[in-house]
Formats: structure tokens, C-alpha cells, sequence
């Protein structure tokens, strides 16, 4: 009851709105009379109301309807820049100030922006398709309990159906409503596209950057390190060279000095190759890559690892420095003790979730490193999630999508109920298909005159033609579904697991 009761307060607020939607409608028609004259200043303001009024159409139906529906606008256009001379050009036409050419962009890009026409075209249908689908129970309904004061008392049942029927249909036409609004509303294949090419971009651009300064680093590392540290050995050897036939006691302290700089040289160096990509990494993988990584920490780290294949080099690389980086910001910024490492596999997504007993509050916009692992991580699609209240604890979950490689027949089986649906379509199939289906079709042309227990036949003669047809059409429904219900499980999970 208070399903329903939630529901009929949910049909009145979006029927009420989509019925004040034609005051939207009326502005938009003055407003294309006016661009169609040549005022096209008045056309903007309009679209952004019909942006705002889309965006809480998106919102009140994933947050009512449970029906998720995202912007579907292409990218807006960039802002212009200036030219060596300092002027703004737009197609040819050059401009003091940037105003113009960004008016004009952003102008152009919401005309060419099919999603403009789609919201237009819902903001046109809404007030007849909303208001009616959510608003003509709830008139059933009370004109139902209106009914016996209109007509009798003996039309009392009637009312209490009409009403019930109502109220009771009010989720289902949300439910249909809620498609609607997706229909119209959802992204399209092009501003998808669109995004995940911007996105692309922006994403090649930051692994560019990121390459570039791990590049700067080691030039500064070797510089300042291991290459200083050669020098002076050089420099030490021609001063015991010197000094081997004077003073051999002085030559072999030099020697011996020489030999502790080389040892502390050839750290350095291992240090370095252990930063750009540790061994244990390429020979083991990225478990023992991390446990030994523990190891040498100072906190007291617990390692969990359940991976049934190896993921790609590259991407073992990402998440072994971003885990390496984690550790860091625990024992530095959060002051933690322990520290918990759990590395699964979920279908082809790697999963990594480092969890610490620190003070939490970290904030990627703080620069504690945590912005670097998210631009780390989005060369390869990985997302980084983080939980760190104050006073802790912290965990930070690592998603990598597609990053490992699934065992083929590893598909989970079914639920009962497709097994069942399956037994159902292949036991049943059979019997509307051929002996109520295709049999007495065969009966009708040759005209057999004997009916047996083929049901179609007893029918008056106008109905057994679209009976038997029906039979047909249900047999081969049933066997469709036989066949579609693995196929369709299938096929799930290899598109969930990222295996087409």
C-alpha cells in the first residue's frame, strides 16, 4: 500500500510538471518564430531553459524511477584564443574581444548539437505524454470513487474497481514514463562517441605529460646520483694513481674509497632500475611484486592475492607504482600502522583495495599523489575510488577494466527460472506448433473434414485461420526462447567480462 500510495504522489508532482511544460513550449515557439525573423538572440536563453528543465527530468527520473539517464550534449567547443596579433578570428572575421567568436561557438554548437532537437521534441510530447500517463489513473481513480454519488449506490463496486485499477496501474505507467524519458533523453551513440574521444585526448595528453617528467626524473636522478658518483670515482683513481709510487698507503684509502663509492653507485643504479620497472615485477607478477614491496616497507602490511591470470605489462607497471604510492601517502600523510592489500579479480577487472588504520582525510586535491595515480590509471580505462573520513580509516579501491584475461567456459550457469523457462520452451514448443498449428493448416487446404482434437477446427469458420496462426506464432515463441534465454546469458556475461 504505501508503494502505491509513494507512486500517486510521484505521478502528481511529474504530471503537474509535465503540464507546465507548455508554458516552455510557448516560449520556445515564440522563440523560433523570432530566430526564424532573424532574432536569434532569443534563442539561446530558451535552449539553456530547456536544458535546465531536460537535466531535471534526468534527475527526478533516476532518483524516482530508478531509470538512470545521462546528459547526451556533444562537448562544448573550447575558448577561442588569440592570434600572434593579439585578435580573435572567427571563420573570416576578426575580432578586439573574445565575446564574439565564443557567442558564435557556442551558437553553432547548439544548432549542430542533436541532442538540442531530441530535448525539444520531448519538451513538445511532454505535456500529452507525461500528463496522460500519470495523471489519467489518478482521474480514473477519483472519478471511480465519485461514481455511486453520480449514479446510484448500486454502482459502488464499480467505482471501488475503477479506483483500485487506478491506483494500482500508477507504477507501471511510471515505469513506462520513466522509458520515455530515456527514449528522448539518453545519450546517443554520436555524443557517447563524442565524449570518449575528448576523453581520449585529454587522457593521451596527461600520459604524454606524465612521461615526459618520469623522463626529467631520471635524467635528475642519474645526473645528480650515479653519474656524480662515477665522476668522483674517476677523479679518485687518477689521484691514487698519482699517489702509487709516493705514498702507497695514502693510494690504497683512496682505492678503498673508490671501492665504497662504486658499491654505493651501484645502489643508486639498482634503486633506479627499481623505479622505472622492478624486476620481481617481470619475472613473478604483480602479487609478489607487491609482497615484496611490503617487505621492505616499515608498515606491517597484510597481502591478499587472488588473480587466475597475469594482467599486461603496462598495467602491472600502473599498479604497482599507484599501490607503491599509496604506502607512501599511508606512512607519511595518515601516520598508519597497518595496511591490508587485497588483489582479486572481478570477470576481466582487476581490483586492488588498499585499506590503512591512518587518520584519513585524504583529498587527491591536496596533492598528496593521489591526482597522479588518477592520471596513472586513466591511460588504461582504471578508476581510483577513495573512502578516508577523518580519523580514518582510509581505503582506496583500484579498478582496472578489461585488464585480465578470462579461461574460456568459465560462464557462470543459470538461474533456476531460465532453466526452467528453457525446459518449458522445449517440452511445450511442440504442441501449438505442429498438432494445433501446422497439422490443421495442412487439414484446411486439403480440406479434411475431420476435426479430431485439433482445437482450431471447432471454432466458427472466420476464427480458425487466426487461431491457427496464433498456435504457430506461440510454438515458435517458445522455442525462440529455449534457444535466446543461454544465448542471451551468454553472451552477458562475455560482454560484462569484456570478451567481445
Amino acid at each position: 500500500m504505501r508503494r502505491h500510495t509513494v507512486a500517486v504522489g510521484k505521478a502528481l508532482a511529474m504530471g503537474t510538471m509535465a503540464l507546465a511544460d507548455l508554458v516552455l513550449l510557448v516560449m520556445s515557439a515564440f522563440a523560433g518564430l523570432l530566430t526564424i525573423v532573424g532574432l536569434i538572440f532569443f534563442f539561446p536563453p530558451v535552449i539553456r531553459a530547456i536544458r535546465w528543465r531536460t537535466a531535471m527530468a534526468r534527475r527526478l527520473t533516476g532518483r524516482w524511477l530508478g531509470i538512470e539517464v545521462l546528459p547526451s550534449y556533444l562537448p562544448p567547443p573550447p575558448p577561442v584564443r588569440p592570434q600572434p596579433d593579439g585578435w580573435y578570428r572567427y571563420q573570416r572575421q576578426l575580432y578586439k574581444t573574445p565575446w564574439w567568436p565564443d557567442w558564435n561557438n557556442r551558437t553553432k554548437w547548439i544548432f549542430t548539437d542533436p541532442a538540442t532537437w531530441r530535448d525539444t521534441a520531448w519538451v513538445l510530447l511532454n505535456p500529452i505524454v507525461g500528463g496522460s500517463l500519470v495523471l489519467f489513473p489518478l482521474a480514473m481513480a477519483g472519478y471511480g470513487l465519485t461514481l455511486p454519488w453520480r449514479w446510484a449506490p448500486q454502482a459502488a463496486p464499480l467505482g471501488l474497481a475503477m479506483a483500485v485499477l487506478g491506483v494500482a496501474a500508477t507504477p507501471w505507467l511510471l515505469r513506462f514514463y520513466g522509458w520515455w524519458n530515456r527514449l528522448l533523453l539518453a545519450p546517443t551513440a554520436r555524443s557517447v562517441l563524442a565524449g570518449k574521444i575528448r576523453r581520449l585526448n585529454q587522457v593521451r595528453l596527461d600520459t604524454v605529460d606524465s612521461q615526459a617528467a618520469e623522463l626529467r626524473r631520471i635524467e635528475r636522478d642519474l645526473h645528480d646520483g650515479a653519474q656524480a658518483r662515477l665522476v668522483a670515482i674517476g677523479m679518485t683513481l687518477g689521484a691514487a694513481e698519482e699517489l702509487i709510487d709516493k705514498d702507497p698507503q695514502a693510494a690504497k684509502a683512496l682505492l678503498a674509497k673508490s671501492r665504497e663509492a662504486s658499491s654505493t653507485a651501484l645502489t643508486e643504479l639498482r634503486d633506479l632500475v627499481r623505479g622505472i620497472h622492478p624486476p620481481v615485477l617481470a619475472e613473478r607478477g604483480l602479487g609478489d611484486a607487491i609482497r615484496a614491496l611490503a617487505l621492505d616497507s616499515p608498515l606491517k602490511i597484510k597481502v591478499t592475492v587472488d588473480l587466475k591470470s597475469r594482467p599486461e605489462a603496462p598495467v602491472e607497471s600502473a599498479v604497482y607504482f599507484s599501490v607503491s604510492e599509496l604506502l607512501t601517502n599511508a606512512a607519511r600523510h595518515g601516520g598508519a600502522e597497518r595496511v591490508w592489500i587485497d588483489i582479486s579479480g572481478q570477470g576481466r577487472t582487476l581490483r586492488v583495495t588498499v585499506t590503512d588504520d591512518g587518520s584519513g582525510g585524504a583529498d587527491p586535491a591536496r596533492g598528496s599523489g593521489l591526482d597522479g595515480i588518477e592520471r596513472r590509471l586513466a591511460a588504461f580505462d582504471g578508476i581510483l575510488a577513495l573512502s578516508s573520513p577523518q580519523g580514518g580509516p582510509t581505503t582506496a579501491t583500484i579498478d582496472v577494466p578489461y585488464a585480465l584475461v578470462t579461461p574460456q567456459g568459465d560462464t557462470p550457469s543459470m538461474p533456476r527460472w531460465k532453466y526452467a523457462a528453457v525446459a518449458i520452451g522445449w517440452c511445450v514448443g511442440w504442441l501449438p506448433t505442429f498438432p494445433q498449428g501446422l497439422v490443421p493448416a495442412i487439414l484446411k487446404f486439403t480440406g479434411t473434414e475431420d476435426r479430431s482434437w485439433f482445437l482450431a477446427l471447432y471454432l466458427p469458420e472466420p476464427l480458425q485461420w487466426p487461431m491457427i496462426i496464433f498456435n504457430i506464432l506461440l510454438g515458435m515463441s517458445l522455442y525462440g526462447m529455449a534457444i535466446g534465454i543461454p544465448t542471451a546469458h551468454s553472451h552477458k556475461h562475455e560482454l560484462r567480462n569484456g570478451c567481445i
